[in-house]
């Protein structure tokens, strides 16, 4: 992995807190940038969920029947089984939801 070296200014305070819990000051920064970068990506699936594209919506809405029908022709049955799996919706302001038979 390549390194760049990077300066940033920190108050005084917050620098002396780092040196008390690590040595290390380069491993603390590098892990404390890593996890708020995953908790954004986290974050960003999470509000995804909440709020699908409205394309997405749609085909959501078509059904697993419908996107199968549109496959192009060939053995869709080495591509999906239909019977496999719990079949779902989106409901605006719910979220995923198990379709009930």
């Amino acid at each position: 992995m390549s390194t760049e070296r990077v300066t940033i200014t920190l108050p005084r305070d917050l620098v002396d807190e780092v040196d008390r819990k690590e040595r290390n000051r380069s491993k603390f920064i590098r892990e404390a940038i890593q996890h708020e970068l995953e908790r954004r990506r986290r974050e960003a699936v999470r509000q995804s969920l909440l709020t699908p594209h409205p394309e997405s919506q749609e085909t959501t809405e078509w059904g697993l029947d419908a996107w199968v029908a549109g496959l192009p022709e060939g053995d869709e049955d080495d591509l999906l089984d239909a019977d496999a799996g719990t079949e779902v919706r989106w409901r605006p302001g719910e979220g995923w939801a198990q379709v009930e038979r």
